[in-house]
């Protein structure tokens, strides 16, 4: 790759992946430009970003923010579009060589699927996508010759250590989680944790969903998911290690039970740069680790009773079918919920495991079928708290 220049469409530009993205593309400007930026709702950001990377497209989904957004870029030479079809049309442009996927949630799913039958090489760092949908997924980037590359640090991590491994059997996937910031908390209190104390994670820098998430556990539930799709393993040979320092960022261990690692400080534009680097390694900002400074790396088996999360991801990978996209929608609910305070801390996994035992399971599904499970089962998770607001707000 050494003097060729990829484009890169970043969706979810205003985000805590898109913003480590753009510095990754500051350092490295000679190899990497950026041709679209795609956000949300955070259009003040947006403006900025597109002034001082110039890129040919910029899209905002919140149709109410575009008159804004083309005023304030209005002396440049810079397409500016707006809604979720702007979105799936710009990563089809022919000038793109890469679309980051680091939009929030289900919204990630059409876009990532566009962007495969154009072709296009995906930095995948919205895991939903593959909860959603992993079967379909993984068959259109077969089907299209469509490289993933996984810009979790997890799965980043795993495939880094199976790098030149060739068929070589994976006996395990070691899966490590930081344990969030209630690692230490009993079941009690739990129930009285904040919003505020939720959204501080104690290693990582992340958006407001992904922390939450992580918190829970239900965050290494879907990374499961994903790990199974993007490396197929059986969740059997996937487990879970609580390693509250974050160094190791995941392992893979071998039938003759040799195990690698990699590590490095938690940083995620370690990742984001080799997803868009690979096969190269370049030189990074990133500080590196002083293993005099480490004093201990510890390990712990996850607490299922106290996060049950991450045993409902289990048994919704094991039903299969929609069942993991029921899952992805009840959480995305429960998260904005207890995000807007309407319900409390514990409940945010009882609202998915009702919504899992009242959705309707389709074992074989289509497109349309995950589009129409993800609506249902959102109304399903609003239904339960609306008609059990007791239980939900205590």
């Amino acid at each position: 790759m050494e003097g060729v220049k990829r484009n890169i469409a970043i969706l979810g530009s205003t985000g805590s992946i898109g913003t480590q993205a753009l510095d990754v593309i500051s350092c490295h400007s000679e190899r990497f430009g950026v041709y679209a930026l795609v956000a949300n709702n955070r259009v003040e950001l947006l403006i900025e970003q597109a002034r001082k990377y110039l890129p040919e497209v910029v899209v905002i989904a919140n149709e109410s923010k575009y008159e804004q957004l083309k005023d304030a870029l209005n002396d440049l030479p810079i397409k500016v579009w707006c809604g979720s079809k702007a979105i799936g049309q710009v990563v089809q442009d022919e000038p793109v060589d890469m679309v980051l996927t680091a939009m929030v949630g289900f919204s990630g799913l059409q876009p990532t699927i566009n962007a495969i039958k154009a072709g296009k090489t995906i930095a995948l760092a919205n895991k939903e996508t593959l909860v959603v949908a992993g079967e379909l997924i993984t068959s259109l980037a077969l089907r299209h010759r469509t490289p993933i590359l996984p810009v979790d640090s997890e799965h980043s991590a795993i495939f880094q250590c199976l790098n030149g491994e060739g068929d070589n059997k994976i006996e395990k996937i070691l899966l490590t989680a930081s344990g969030g910031p209630f690692r230490t908390f009993s079941k009690e209190r739990l129930r009285y944790v904040t919003r505020k104390e939720a959204l501080a994670h104690p290693n990582w820098h992340m958006g407001e969903k992904v922390t939450i998430d992580s918190s829970t556990l239900i965050n290494k539930g879907l990374e499961m998911i994903e790990a199974k799709w993007l490396f197929g393993v059986d969740p059997s040979q996937i487990e879970v290690l609580i390693h509250p320092q974050s160094i190791i960022h995941s392992m893979v261990q071998f039938e003759d039970h040799s195990v690698m690692a990699q590590l490095g400080n938690p940083d995620m534009r370690m990742p984001i740069q080799h997803a868009f680097s690979y096969p190269a390694r370049l030189k990074s900002d990133v500080k590196p680790l002083n293993f005099m400074e480490l004093s201990q790396l510890t390990f712990e088996a996850p607490d299922t009773g106290r996060f049950p999360g991450l045993l409902y991801a289990y048994e919704a990978i094991s039903v299969g079918g929609n069942m993991p996209c029921i899952l992805n929608a009840a959480n995305e609910v429960a998260v904005e919920l207890f995000l807007e305070e309407k319900i409390g801390y514990m409940q945010m996994s009882r609202l998915i495991e009702k919504t899992m035992q009242k959705a309707s399971v389709v074992q074989s599904p289509s497109l349309d079928d995950y589009l129409q499970t993800d609506a249902e089962a959102r109304e399903i998770a609003r239904a339960i708290v609306r008609e059990q607001i007791t239980e939900f707000t205590n």
